[in-house]
């Protein structure tokens, strides 16, 4: 499959951004968006991705679009807990290949859980790059 796939999270500060760098270390096209963008990039995020060798600090989180999602072959959330705040509905409605990887958040948690999630996305992003 071509084209690009879109990662989706609330505040594109955590998951999706380490879904969209795996992504692309694995050659894929991929972005990453959030419905409320925060402002930066999770710093402990950016420090688990530092010990893969990929920097995350110069990442900036952008707000969802409804172009981002016409131009995604596939999108990926990572699992939202707030209904008002999650995009699902209206990704859904648009009727893209749709897949939610129901993961934790990193927000406010320590490394070592950060760490854990960190490896789940890049197994799952893997195993996507394989299917390509």
């Amino acid at each position: 499959m071509k084209g690009e796939i879109l990662f989706v999270c609330v505040e594109n500060a955590g998951r999706s951004q380490m879904a969209q760098a795996f992504a692309e270390k694995h050659g894929l096209k991929a972005s990453s968006a959030g419905t409320v963008p925060s402002s930066r990039v999770n710093p402990v995020v950016v420090e688990a991705m530092r010990e893969r060798g990929i920097d995350l600090s110069k990442r900036t989180p952008k707000v969802l679009t409804a172009d981002m999602i016409k131009n995604a072959r596939l999108v990926v959330t990572m699992g939202c807990s707030v209904e008002e705040a999650c995009p699902r509905p209206m990704l859904a409605a648009m009727q893209k290949k749709l897949v939610d990887w129901h993961l934790d958040d990193p927000k406010g948690r320590p490394i070592e859980e950060v760490r854990r999630i960190r490896d789940d996305i890049e197994k799952r992003v893997r195993k996507i790059a394989e299917e390509e």
